[in-house]
C-alpha cells in the first residue's frame, strides 16, 4: 500500500471534504477520490458515509484512521532518524601509537564537520581490531601492520609507516654505518606487549637469523618505553611518529638500521558489507589525505 494513499485518507478524514483535501495535498479532486476508492476496494469496506455535502468516517474508517496514524507516525520517525546521520556515534579502534600520535588531528578536523557525531575511540591490538571489524562490533579500524588480506575486510592503505630502532645518545650502536642483524646479537630490548605486530615481526626476523636478544622490559605504554630507552636500559623498535619530538630534541637517537621484513603500513579496515554513512566516508577521506597518493590510488574507492 502506498504511503500517499494513507496521507490522502487522513487528510480527507480531517477536512471531511474531498475538495478541501485535494487542495491541501496539491492534487486534483478526482485523484483523491480514486485513491479512497482503491482503499475501499482493497479492504472491502466503505470508509466514508456521505450525506449530501457532508461526510463522516464509518466505524471501519475510524479503525483504519487510528492504524494509519500509527503507521505514518513510525514512518515519519524513521525518516527523521535516517536523516540525522550527522548525529550519533562511530565505533573506532586503533593501536596505542596511532591513537596517540596520528589520529588526534584527524579527529579534530572530523569534529569540525560533524560536531554532533561522537567518536567512540578504543585502543586495542591489531588482531583484536580485525576481529571486531569482522564481527561488525566496530565501524572501522586503523591499524599498523603488514599488508592485510581478508575475504571479509575492505582495506585502504594510507601510508608506509617507518619503524625505527632507537637508543639513548651515545649508545655503542650509534654509528654512521648501517647496522646489520648480527650487530643486534645480545642486545637488551625494551619491547611493546606481545600482541604487537611490529614486535612480533622483529622477533621473527632475529630468530630466523639466529640472533640472540633479551626482552629487558615490556610495556603497553609508549611513553614508558621511551623513558626506559632514554635512560639506557635498552633499545626499542617504534613507529617514527611516536619519537619525532625525542629525536628532534636529542633525547633519543635513531640507529641506522632497516630491513624489508619490518616494513609496515597504516591501513583503514572495515567490513565489506558495512554501509558507509556520510560521516564514515568523510573520516576515511580525512585519513587518506594524510597518506601517499601512490598508495591511495591502489586502494579501493569509497565513492
Amino acid at each position: 500500500m502506498d504511503i500517499i494513499y494513507m496521507r490522502s485518507f487522513l487528510e480527507v478524514a480531517r477536512c471531511q471534504s474531498f475538495t478541501k483535501a485535494a487542495e491541501n495535498l496539491g492534487y486534483v479532486q478526482s485523484s483523491v477520490t480514486a485513491q479512497i476508492q482503491k482503499l475501499e476496494n482493497e479492504y472491502g469496506v466503505v470508509l466514508f458515509e456521505r450525506y449530501g455535502r457532508s461526510m463522516r468516517l464509518t466505524s471501519a474508517g475510524e479503525q483504519l484512521k487510528n492504524t494509519f496514524e500509527q503507521i505514518l507516525g513510525l514512518y515519519d520517525d524513521s525518516i527523521k532518524l535516517v536523516s540525522r546521520q550527522a548525529k550519533g556515534f562511530l565505533e573506532i579502534g586503533s593501536i596505542e601509537s596511532l591513537m596517540s600520535f596520528f589520529l588526534p588531528p584527524v579527529f579534530r578536523r572530523f569534529s569540525e564537520c560533524f560536531p554532533e557525531m561522537n567518536l567512540q575511540a578504543h585502543t586495542y591490538s591489531d588482531s583484536n581490531i580485525l576481529q571486531a571489524v569482522r564481527s561488525g562490533s566496530m565501524d572501522i579500524g586503523i591499524i599498523l601492520d603488514l599488508p592485510v588480506e581478508d575475504d571479509d575486510i575492505e582495506v585502504i592503505t594510507v601510508r608506509k609507516e617507518p619503524l625505527v630502532l632507537v637508543a639513548m645518545p651515545g649508545h655503542p650502536l650509534c654509528s654512521a654505518q648501517p647496522i646489520g642483524l648480527e650487530e643486534l646479537d645480545g642486545q637488551f630490548l625494551i619491547a611493546t606487549e606481545q600482541d604487537c605486530n611490529y614486535r612480533a615481526a622483529l622477533e621473527r626476523l632475529l630468530g630466523r637469523h639466529g640472533v640472540s636478544y633479551h626482552i629487558h622490559h615490556e610495556f603497553g605504554s609508549m611513553e614508558a618505553i621511551k623513558q626506559f630507552v632514554g635512560y639506557g636500559l635498552g633499545i626499542a623498535l617504534l613507529p617514527r611518529i611516536t619519537v619525532t619530538r625525542e629525536l628532534k630534541e636529542g633525547q633519543l637517537v635513531e640507529l641506522p638500521f632497516a630491513h624489508p621484513d619490518i616494513t609496515f603500513f597504516t591501513q583503514i579496515i572495515y567490513h565489506k558489507k558495512k554501509w558507509l554513512s556520510p560521516a564514515i566516508r568523510h573520516l576515511i577521506e580525512l585519513l587518506m589525505e594524510t597518506g601517499e597518493p601512490r598508495l591511495n590510488d591502489a586502494s579501493p574507492r569509497i565513492s
